[in-house]
């Protein structure tokens, strides 16, 4: 009984606190910045408007994970603190920061409105540029690594 306490807590401090902070730090980012930009575009229109602020945080996201997985994995996996790190970092902090739920409900708000086009580009743009922004993250991680 002992035992299992004792690696139950060095799982809640090793691994699920990190993402716990870092998922509160990536999603409150988020709000900052995608809101931030989406609240510039939309102006005094009704109507809504291509969501520019969250395919920019969801590339940024896309190209840092890309990144952080080849730097960790090339300079911390065998450091005692790889797991705090890539829990912190990758899983809560990048997690809490890309939104695949907001992606999907402003291209289908987009739809419900009859902007297919919107819609359309939306989905193309978030699946291509955060593909291509992950696998850049990757080559400058190896760059760098």
């Amino acid at each position: 009984m002992a035992a299992q306490f004792e690696q139950w807590a060095g799982l809640v401090m090793n691994q699920l606190i990190p993402i716990a902070v870092g998922g509160a730090i990536g999603s409150v980012l988020r709000f900052l910045i995608a809101s931030s930009i989406n609240q510039r575009a939309q102006g005094a229109s009704s109507v809504p408007i291509f969501p520019f602020g969250t395919l920019l945080v969801n590339s940024i996201g896309c190209f840092l994970i890309g990144l952080f997985f080849i730097v960790l994995q090339q300079r911390f996996t065998h450091h005692s603190n790889f797991d705090l790190l890539r829990g912190l970092i990758m899983i809560g902090i990048l997690g809490g920061f890309t939104t695949f739920s907001t992606f999907s409900l402003e291209t289908l708000q987009l739809m419900q409105v009859g902007l297919w086009g919107k819609a359309l580009l939306n989905i193309i743009a978030s699946v291509g540029v955060c593909i291509f922004a992950a696998m850049a993250g990757i080559g400058i991680g190896r760059v760098l690594a």
